[in-house]
């Protein structure tokens, strides 16, 4: 690993084992993008890679020479006005009202190592050998503007995280920021498709894939939170790129407020790629002395095609991105109370529910909506965070002591970011709501959004958390939000402010998730915004898992665990076994599937299981063992995704996961539909040992365990025919929503 600047020629190079990353000072000393991808040898002079032509109508920045463009040469931060006609990085309104900038070189700075960003969340560094940063500096002379581009390369991931700094010097006269990327990378080619993770509420993170095309295509959020309907990533894929094979360029976005990522085609094929904060409603005022930091962008390099790619940023989330007391602890086996009672419920529920469930091997039980104020139904009460004594007559503290003395930790739902009209709260601070009064507000599951741009709003509800946490010896906070942003107007601003409080809304969600963890350090939190609007980057640097989605279908998760794997590791997936009939489909499906899906995540129940009979509740036991049994390889192991639930007329799905040292592992195959007089089955794995002799045995069946060599299962297959396929093997499970989950460990007698 090393970045290296060639003083002769301008030239920058970022390179560790798998990558490069070049860039060159251009002749108009903005710096321009050489080369980005597998890593080549290093040389003092790349300047060939940086091509010129004359092209009709191209604005021209040096008189007499017509081959230079900013137009047709790709650059590293552009900006629209001065000659590059294609979409800018950043859009500066300057004090006379012109948007024309122009920021040279100005000098550079390497390091070991990797800076935190203040306020924001970013990936880390536990050593500072583990990674090696460079910092452009740029200036605008005439305005008296900085612009810090930053550079971080690791050293054992094809990774550069990016981000982008503007500061005012002294002798400022003011400048409002109207745009401020953080990362843009231009190709030399459109030789592209592009993959996005797309969906809405109950099926978010599905894989859209399709070829670029002239013009921009793009996905965005304008709602205040990263969304169910688009996530902050974005993947480009060469035409013959598959899972395990073909390049991959992908970005990530280290955020959870509105975002935009983009790629842009122009006329002679090269590709813009853009990830940062959406431009919509921002506008950030700067005078001297001040600056602006935008979030970090993770881009990742892959030769392995997907699941090339998705290991990196499952590795990189996993161990540099989660943090703290529970980034590498074996995550509680829970149950929560909320498709069992949802908000009617009485402490004498609650504490047969802990009762039953610690029977069958649960660690933590948590209390979901419902517990407070008069919170009966969802138009009242948020805000109000103080007990319910109707339903808990010996409050939060109380619950948690019965609770605890069963041997159960206690976890509680919060939704700190929201109020209802009708609480005290609100009675008491209506200006804490954003939105004008002289304006109709929306609402949403009737709920108004508080100020987070206001610290007097994060202390407030800081306060009454802290108080609930410290006395109700809480070791889990499942935290909410369920309400998209409308009428981002902070009451009692200037009218400079209004373009900030979007950002400044999901920096007090920062802030407050900050002030909690560092309080209480020992509590697990598990993001939740509606199911999955908010499951992004930024909020795993606080809340190492994440609340998948809603819909708690067996069959539905399928996919969207599949889909959010692209980007998330195993170890960030909430995921629960529920009722059945479920409560958002209504289809019942059996219960050892919904476990086999729920395994390939933190495994939890969300279920009535005072009303299981007791061969239910012996399927319980057996899952909550087998989960304690296996949960650290899930969590650590390397994941990939074998057949796609979105490609194939089988109906069918498959992935495996498997031990860092590829000793064991666990295979999952599922069948949504059971086929007639269908074909021979089988599932070609990946990731094994192919010298190693693995002992099979199928989870839940009797029959003996059988061998086969990790070179065979990978290339011929793992043999899935059954009665489907015309076979009468006794025992085997038939029918639709099947899931069939194998056990592999290398024999110690024999492989390697």
């Amino acid at each position: 690993m090393a970045i290296v600047f060639h003083e002769r020629t301008e030239e920058f190079h970022l390179y560790n084992r798998d990558i490069s990353y070049i860039m060159k000072i251009l002749p108009d000393r903005s710096v321009g993008q050489l080369y980005y991808g597998k890593r080549i040898r290093d040389r003092e002079d790349y300047g060939h890679m940086l091509e010129y032509a004359v092209r009709d109508m191209a604005p021209c920045p040096f008189e007499g020479d017509n081959t230079f463009s900013r137009e047709h040469v790709r650059l590293e931060y552009p900006v629209y006005g001065t000659g590059d006609m294609r979409y800018p990085a950043y859009r500066i309104a300057c004090g006379n009202g012109s948007r024309i900038t122009g920021f040279t070189y100005a000098g550079h700075r390497i390091f070991a190592g990797k800076k935190p960003l203040e306020g924001l969340p970013a990936t880390y560094v536990e050593d500072d050998g583990e990674a090696c940063s460079l910092e452009l500096y740029l200036e605008d002379s005439l305005i008296r503007v900085r612009l810090v581009l930053s550079y971080t390369i690791y050293s054992d991931f094809p990774v550069v995280a990016r981000n982008a700094r503007f500061e005012c010097l002294e002798g400022c006269q003011g400048i409002r920021l109207e745009q401020a990327m953080s990362l843009s990378l231009d190709l030399p080619d459109s030789r592209y498709k592009m993959l996005d993770l797309a969906g809405a509420w109950g099926r978010e993170r599905y894989p859209d894939l399709h070829p670029l095309h002239q013009g921009i295509q793009s996905v965005h959020s304008m709602r205040g939170h990263s969304s169910h309907q688009f996530n902050p990533f974005l993947a480009l894929l060469r035409p013959d790129a598959g899972e395990t094979a073909g390049e991959v360029i992908a970005a990530s976005l280290v955020y959870s407020g509105n975002f935009l990522a983009s790629a842009e085609v122009d006329t002679m094929g090269t590709t813009r790629i853009m990830v940062g904060i959406h431009p919509e409603g921002f506008s950030w005022p700067l005078a001297a002395g001040e600056s602006f930091q935008t979030p970090e962008a993770v881009l990742v390099y892959s030769d392995r095609g997907l699941n090339g790619m998705s290991q990196v940023f499952h590795q990189l989330f996993r161990t540099r991105l989660a943090r703290g007391w529970w980034r590498d602890r074996e995550r509680p086996i829970l149950i929560n109370n909320w498709e069992a009672t949802y908000m009617k419920f009485k402490e004498e529920k609650l504490l047969n529910l802990a009762e039953k469930a610690r029977e069958a091997g649960v660690e933590l039980f948590v209390l979901d909506d419902g517990w407070f104020g008069r919170r009966d139904d969802d138009t009242s009460s948020l805000g109000d965070w103080y007990a319910d004594r109707k339903k808990l007559p010996d409050g939060i503290e109380g619950l948690s002591e019965k609770i605890r003395a069963m041997g159960l930790s206690f976890g509680l739902w919060f939704e700190p970011e929201m109020v209802n009209r009708d609480s005290r709260l609100y009675e008491a601070h209506p200006d804490w709501v954003l939105g004008s009064e002289d304006r109709p507000r929306c609402v949403g599951r009737h709920q108004l959004v508080l100020d987070f741009s206001k610290d007097e709003v994060i202390d407030y509800i800081g306060g009454l958390m802290e108080d609930i946490i410290g006395r109700g010896h809480l070791s889990y906070i499942k935290w909410d939000m369920n309400r998209s942003i409308t009428e981002a107007w902070s009451s009692g601003r200037e009218a400079a402010f209004q373009g900030t409080v979007m950002h400044r809304q999901i920096l007090g969600v920062y802030r407050l998730y900050e002030r909690l963890i560092r309080k209480f350090p020992h509590v697990l939190f598990e993001s939740c915004a509606s199911g999955g609007a908010r499951f992004d980057p930024g909020m795993l640097y606080y809340a190492p898992q994440a609340w998948t989605s809603d819909d708690t279908d067996g069959v539905e998760r399928i996919k969207i665990q599949y889909g959010t794997s692209y980007v998330y590791p195993l170890s960030s997936m909430g995921s629960h076994v529920s009722a059945a009939p479920n409560h958002q489909t209504q289809r019942s499906v059996p219960m050892e599937t919904r476990a086999v899906c729920a395994y390939f995540g933190t495994f939890g129940y969300e279920m009535d299981v005072t009303a299981i009979c007791e061969a239910e509740l012996e399927q319980m036991k057996n899952q909550t063992a087998f989960m304690k049994a296996n949960r650290r390889l899930i969590a650590e192991g390397s994941f990939y995704r074998l057949i796609s639930p979105f490609e194939n007329e089988r109906s069918e799905a498959g992935w495996i996961v498997v031990s860092p040292d590829k000793r064991e592992a666990l295979a999952a195959y599922f069948r949504v539909l059971q086929p007639v007089n269908a074909g021979f089955c089988r599932m070609r794995l990946s990731g094994l040992l192919e010298e190693g002799e693995y002992e099979i045995r199928e989870q839940g069946m009797a029959e003996l365990p059988y061998t086969c060599y990790g070179d065979e299962l990978m290339n011929y297959g793992l043999i899935l025919s059954d009665q489907a396929s015309g076979v009468k093997t006794a025992g085997v499970r038939q029918g639709d929503y099947l899931a069939r989950l194998f056990v592999l460990k290398v024999r110690d007698d024999g492989g390697s």
